[in-house]
């Protein structure tokens, strides 16, 4: 396995340039860092149809989401939620900004990208409370917005691909809508870390033990935290009873293990998951289309999937 060029042009400039890793600073500096590095290294001159800003209620306080109307939009359209990555300590809709409105574009959909509460200020369920809140507004109201409220479903990248896990493990125990489907993009599903993946690519491609370790420290507020379902999807009881998914992996990737072991574990329990791994590519390379083809390949697949769950 080798690691791509561009993928590897991406550490090498990191390197020369001598960029501290976000592990290295403070939660809020981090969370400035991560929002300069994302943008510039993202989608460029993506258009949109209509982009709207606005804060829908949730469980303590308002959470603001962005509304993405594609180019050439024929009301209505099947909808995205989207849930950003960012180790559930940065990220932001800024950062996935053009990835949404490549998705919104290529579907078409409606997309609404969540800012769930993080940590260290909000640790956890914080997010996990305002995803699932997010889920249920754009049932009751995203007819208002021409999206239809029939045909929803949710996806994320890396922490985001975790919040739409949860999500739909969360719905089904409370018995409100259940999501179409599930684009979980190499997702966080097991907070113990202890997989053969951890140790293999602890160090060098950017997502490290360390960062994973930082980010845990910065979300969970106590250790048996890692053993909550909530935060930790792949140790739910059962995964029956879910909505088809895509899991999508990444080959030097230390999340690529937990990820598989969640397509499996859906499929063994009666789910129906398909699991796409791109070897070459490191953590976070669907929001690196800027400088890596591959994120457009992957967005290709999980758009093609979602209108599949649609029709």
């Amino acid at each position: 396995m080798t690691l791509d060029p561009q993928a590897k042009w991406v550490l090498d400039i990191a390197k020369e340039k001598g960029l501290p890793t976000l592990d290295e600073l403070s939660a809020e500096d981090a969370k400035a860092a991560y929002e300069e590095r994302a943008i510039a290294l993202s989608f460029k001159g993506i258009d949109i149809g209509k982009s709207i800003d606005l804060k829908i209620p949730g469980p303590l306080g308002d959470i603001p989401v962005r509304i993405y109307h594609p180019l050439g939009m024929e009301a209505p359209l099947p909808v995205l939620v989207y849930y950003h990555g960012g180790g559930w300590v940065v990220g932001s809709p800024n950062t996935h900004d053009s990835l949404c409105r490549k998705i919104a574009n290529s579907g078409p959909f409606v997309v609404v990208s969540v800012d769930y509460r993080m940590g260290p200020e909000h640790p956890f369920p914080a997010a996990v409370n305002d995803a699932y809140a997010a889920l249920n507004w754009c049932v009751d109201h995203i007819a208002d917005y021409d999206g239809d409220a029939s045909r929803i479903a949710v996806g994320g990248d890396s922490a985001g691909g975790n919040l739409s896990a949860v999500v739909c493990l969360v719905a089904r125990e409370e018995k409100t809508y259940m999501p179409k489907f599930q684009w979980l993009i190499y997702p966080g599903t097991d907070m113990r870390m202890n997989s053969r993946s951890h140790e293999t690519f602890a160090d060098g491609y950017f997502l490290t033990r360390s960062l994973m370790t930082y980010f845990r420290k910065h979300y969970l507020q106590n250790p048996d935290d890692k053993m909550d379902w909530r935060a930790s999807p792949l140790l739910a009881v059962s995964l029956a009873g879910l909505p088809p998914a895509l899991v999508q992996t990444a080959g030097f990737d230390p999340l690529q293990d937990e990820g598989k072991a969640y397509a499996e574990r859906m499929k063994k329990e009666g789910s129906n998951a398909h699991l796409t791994h791109y070897a070459g590519m490191l953590h976070g390379f669907i929001n690196l289309g800027g400088v890596i083809d591959q994120a457009s390949n992957c967005i290709d697949e999980g758009v093609a999937a979602l209108r599949k769950a649609f029709s």
